[in-house]
């Protein structure tokens, strides 16, 4: 298995230049970061490194400017918040590479912090330009990459510095990459896989990845209603890919020369219109669905099934919720298996590991995010891993 440095393999760092990468892409409302999460996540690298002398110049994106300089999308809006998530003061310097960025480094005092000027101005980051890398480089002494929801990208600043400093990964890429080595990289068995959602056509690749990983996946969410009509089940008006259910008796084939156990619900949640606590609700086999009816969750008996399996289970991959959890009462199936979930966690006998944006969601309204053994922020390279698919950004610190 592929290793890589973190900040323990740093030596002294005194005086020296760190270049690192980070995600700083805040939620925004009238000139405010609505939330600190990104923020909170890389604090302990940029304090670590700080604290031990290091000149810390910070480099992000911010919305997407296209390579072009927009007042609206610098890194200077974000200055204040990081600022009192770190509890420094934080230098803005409105570039990334050539002469005033060396100039601020001289001014800059051991244990100083700087933030530079949002990467993506720059045509040359999104292209992975390597003169624009260089020229970034030329500034730095090593390059420290904690910004693991953005190394799904080939971006000069995510993936072409790696290459010409030595590279690290900071505490949250640390975090995220053996958490993830531990879910699929080499898990401890059984394994099970949670996989929900609205559409089968965004997680195929996610499916057949995992068909040959996990001993037990469960779908969820308008995703099993495709794999129910493809196993000749009338799903009634619920969302259905109907035009994928070759697809999906083909992963369900693979999953059986697997050996991997296949789990789609057998009793569901239905109602005539998709609204909160509608009068049309109630429960039935799936074989019962009416036609006027649509599929919006996973029913109890199922949930009870889907949580005894996971009690077999030593590690849990989870990407996606069950049903319409926004809508109540059809978070019902996703708050109860979360819940199993999180109760098997702490008594230690499940590594439990989740991501993307509705599943991070889904969590913290079943109120069991924090305890999960690991929940990742990361939305597209979260699902890129669970791909199987090499992440640029990772690749490029890993060292046989």
């Amino acid at each position: 298995m592929a290793t890589f440095r973190t900040l323990d393999d740093l030596g002294d760092v005194n005086g020296k230049v760190a270049l690192v990468r980070v995600d700083l892409n805040l939620p925004m409302s009238d000139g405010r970061a609505t939330d600190l999460t990104r923020a909170r996540a890389v604090a302990p690298t940029i304090l670590e490194l700080a604290d031990a002398g290091a000149k810390v110049l910070l480099l992000a994106h911010f919305g997407r400017p296209k390579g072009e300089r927009h007042s609206t999308l610098s890194t200077s809006l974000i200055q204040g918040a990081l600022g009192g998530v770190l509890g420094r003061e934080i230098m803005f310097i409105p570039e990334v590479a050539g002469p005033v960025v060396a100039q601020s480094v001289g001014i800059l005092r051991p244990g100083d912090i700087g933030l530079l000027e949002n990467t993506r101005f720059w045509p040359g980051e999104e292209k992975n330009d390597r003169e624009f890398a260089q020229a970034i480089a030329d500034n730095g002494d090593f390059y420290v990459n904690d910004a693991f929801s953005a190394s799904h990208r080939a971006h000069a600043t995510t993936e072409g510095l790696a290459h010409l400093l030595p590279a690290y990964a900071g505490r949250a890429m640390q975090a995220e990459l053996e958490a993830l080595g531990k879910a699929l990289g080499s898990p401890e068995k059984p394994v099970a896989a949670v996989v929900g959602g609205a559409k089968v056509s965004t997680k195929l690749a996610v499916l057949e990845h995992l068909v040959s990983r996990v001993d037990h996946l469960i779908i969820g969410g308008g995703m099993a209603n495709t794999f129910l009509a493809a196993r000749g089940i009338d799903v009634g008006k619920s969302l259905c890919e109907h035009d994928l259910a070759a697809k999906a008796e083909a992963i369900l084939e693979a999953a059986d020369a697997a050996g991997c156990t296949v789990h789609l619900p057998y009793d569901v949640v239905v109602a005539k219109e998709f609204a909160a606590n509608p009068p049309s609700l109630r429960i039935c086999n799936v074989h019962e669905v009416a036609p006027d009816e649509m599929i919006l969750d996973v029913g109890p008996q199922a949930v009870e099934a889907l949580g005894d399996a996971l009690k077999t289970c030593r590690t849990l991959v989870w990407n996606g919720p069950l049903g319409a959890f926004e809508t109540p009462p059809f978070d019902a199936a996703t708050v109860s298996l979360a819940k199993t979930a999180a109760a098997l966690t702490r008594e230690g006998s499940l590594i439990s590991v989740a991501g993307g944006g509705d599943t991070v969601a889904a969590l913290n309204h079943a109120g069991v995010a924090e305890q999960f053994t690991y929940v990742s922020t990361a939305g597209g390279a979260f699902l890129e891993w669970m791909e199987g698919r090499d992440l640029p950004g990772v690749a490029a610190l890993e060292r046989a």
